[in-house]
């Protein structure tokens, strides 16, 4: 996922990172469960199960008994989903599933101390920190969270513009001290996965060096070349249309070390619209990121998206310091075409005392951290810097998706009207905040998602970026 353009005009190889596949793409850019027999032993068990299973259960069997062959939508072997094909309902197999997701559901749905009705239908549970998800981790078991660390210097969090908060705080309450905020998940938001054990996590698919057949698309800034420490940017917000299930858009920085193989390593932060992990087309403050596989102690080494990571806290590595925001929840106000415009703040920098990746929002706000044993090349620094857009294609209807990208408007009609990121920086190696250089440009597809690049003395480096998608010259 990168994109760059130059002020000069020359022509280099380049790789980008896909948000879900992890795969590399290099392309020319411009610088300026197994089927067994059941029996009626299911029955005893259903019925001491919650009535969503007892009744799902129950149409699956008269359902099965009147017509044995349904059509439903299924994941290919690349982990997209495709239109709909005959297969046979198994209503003991699917018991098992939803068996697998209740167990599933109450091991990352922690106990709350208080709960919070959130004006858009999410509940926001108040949980003890020292019960959150990262401390099932053997590594931070019995653990607490660390003390903030020293902001980069040439940190400044005086902010020229609206800045976006999440809908939940708008219902006036809080999370006590001592807690944090959870967005609750639901036994719905499980079953829209292809899988329980993908979901949360980024499809599984081999990584690829060509752009010929991808159905990531970008609009992205990289730098590269150099030892990277952090990175922050302001990124305007906006809730593009997302036209199916199973496509997303979303606006963010990568913080990226390793190679696009078998070892790379990314922390990811920003903004996203994705019906299948969240059930709705709100903007969501989201984080992501690849970590190591450990098995048994053994082979320690990262998976370039193909088996961990995940994404906000639907597993254990990242720790959250705070109680005022809830990573996964939805974001508001949000801009408009040709009226106010807000944006959220993020920065992600390495703590140079204990060399764990800390993460900010909006206006100074720590949000938690990455402990440094989650990562192998990103234990170090980092090799390239991203910003910018993604969307999924699947061309489900035959033809490239409608799918918006930032507010779905090119990047010409600049302010007010196209999606921007401003105020671009990286950290160095003294922790220090300091302008891009060497700025490289990549729209993928300009004809459906394009990006212009400037600078000036109040927003320093910024870009304007996006699309509608489907368009005439974009079919």
């Amino acid at each position: 996922m990168d994109l760059r353009r130059d002020t000069k005009l020359w022509n280099k190889p380049c790789c980008c990172v896909h948000h879900t596949t992890g795969q590399a793409q290099c392309t020319q850019i411009q610088t300026i469960f197994p089927q067994e027999t059941t029996t009626l032993q299911h029955s005893s068990n259903m019925a001491s199960s919650s009535p969503i299973i007892f009744l799902f259960v129950a149409f699956l069997l008269v359902a099965s008994s009147l017509s044995p062959v349904f059509s439903l939508p299924i994941p290919s072997d690349s982990g997209q989903h495709h239109r709909a094909v005959n297969r046979t309902f198994h209503p003991g197999l699917q018991l098992q599933k939803l068996k697998r997701v209740r167990a599933y559901f109450r091991k990352i749905n922690k106990p709350a101390v208080k709960s919070i009705q959130s004006p858009d239908g999410d509940v926001i549970d108040c949980v003890l920190s020292h019960l959150q998800p990262a401390f099932d981790h053997p590594k931070l078991r019995g653990q607490k969270p660390l003390d903030p660390p020293e902001r980069p210097k040439g940190h400044d969090s005086i902010n020229t513009m609206e800045e976006t908060s999440q809908f939940w705080s708008n219902s006036g309450e809080s999370c006590p001290e001592g807690t944090i905020p959870i967005r609750r998940m639901t036994e719905k938001d499980i079953l829209r996965a292809s899988s329980i054990k993908r979901f949360g996590r980024k499809s599984t698919r081999n990584v690829r060096r060509d752009s010929t057949g991808s159905d990531h698309e970008h609009a992205v800034v990289f730098v590269n070349g150099d030892q990277y420490y952090g990175a922050k940017a302001s990124i305007n917000v906006w809730a593009p249309h997302v036209a199916d299930q199973y496509e997303f858009s979303l606006s963010q920085i990568w913080v990226i070390s390793g190679s696009f193989g078998n070892d790379l390593n990314t922390i990811e932060a920003g903004w996203q619209v994705s019906p299948e992990l969240y059930g709705d087309n709100y903007p969501r403050f989201f984080t992501y990121w690849t970590k190591q596989k450990d098995s048994l102690g053994l082979n320690l080494q990262t998976d370039a998206y193909q088996a961990t990571g995940c994404y906000n806290l639907l597993c254990s590595g990242f720790v959250q310091t705070n109680n005022k925001i809830a990573i996964g929840a939805a974001i508001s106000p949000r801009s408009s075409y040709n009226r106010k415009q807000f944006d959220i703040g993020i920065m992600v920098w390495k703590d140079p005392k204990h060399g764990h990746w800390w993460l900010e929002f909006g206006s100074g706000l720590l949000v938690g951290y990455w402990p440094s044993f989650l990562f192998s090349h990103l234990g170090n620094h980092a090799n390239m810097i991203q910003f910018g857009g993604e969307i999924v294609n699947t061309r489900s209807t035959g033809f490239h998706t409608s799918t918006q990208m930032g507010s779905g408007h090119f990047s010409e009609e600049g302010f007010g009207k196209a999606s921007y990121f401003r105020n671009l920086q990286v950290v160095d190696w003294d922790n220090s905040l300091l302008p891009l250089q060497n700025l490289h440009l990549l729209a993928d597809h300009p004809n459906c998602y394009d990006i212009k690049q400037g600078r000036n003395n109040v927003w320093g480096t910024y870009f304007y970026y996006g699309g509608p998608g489907r368009n005439v010259k974009c079919p």
